[in-house]
């Protein structure tokens, strides 16, 4: 999920910064050190926001540079197992595909994307269903359920693993699809039990 998390540190601006303005500054320190990090705490670090810097510095004797305490927020990605998330798919591999979920890839392996045997189109980069023909592409929209994470160490990219063998979980096209029979079902079945009731009457009548 998502968060904006508030922290405090302080920055350092060095000597050709000083014809900046502060707040500009400060960004741009904030986010080299920040955005792009990966924390066990606070997940991917995708954007530095809310940055208030304190105009008074102080100097350090050999250093020419001023240190600010700063005040601001970062947007923060950490996915949690059991976790629903939506992305699209990016890439398609005999072995599953990879859908785009916040600033990462999560893999959706073969086994876990529907309750079907699945084939592997290189030419046309698809997997498809052999009983169901449901295919799966690159552009395609996906609702899946988080069950595996890892976060990324000495500089890797991480590992998240989704499952969408799950009612209401897929291709979103396929969800369209579920909730319209599902839909046509309760209304068929409302039919039913009112034609039910209405003979049931009749034959009292009688």
């Amino acid at each position: 999920m998502f968060k904006l998390i508030s922290l405090e540190d302080t920055i350092r601006i060095p000597p050709e910064k000083f014809g900046d303005p502060l707040k500009q500054a400060g960004h741009e320190q904030l986010k080299v050190k920040y955005e792009g990090m990966v924390d066990d705490e606070l997940g991917y670090v995708v954007a530095v926001t809310h940055i208030r810097v304190n105009p008074t510095g102080k100097i350090i004797p050999g250093d020419g540079a001023t240190y600010h305490k700063v005040s601001f927020s970062i947007l923060t990605y950490y996915p949690k197992i059991q976790e629903i998330a939506e992305g699209e798919v990016v890439e398609i591999a005999d072995f599953g595909a990879f859908i785009r979920v916040g600033p990462i890839d999560a893999l959706l392996h073969v086994s876990q994307l529907i309750d079907d045997f699945i084939s592997y189109d290189e030419k046309q980069g698809v997997l498809m269903g052999k009983e169901t023909r449901r295919k799966l592409s690159s552009g395609d929209h996906v609702r899946a359920r988080i069950t595996a994470v890892s976060l990324a160490r000495g500089g890797g990219s991480g590992k998240i693993g989704v499952t969408a063998r799950q009612p209401f979980l897929g291709k979103l096209e396929w969800i369209k699809e579920e909730l319209k029979k599902l839909k046509s079902e309760a209304e068929k079945k409302a039919t039913e039990e009112t034609a039910r009731s209405t003979n049931d009457e009749e034959s009292k009548k009688e």
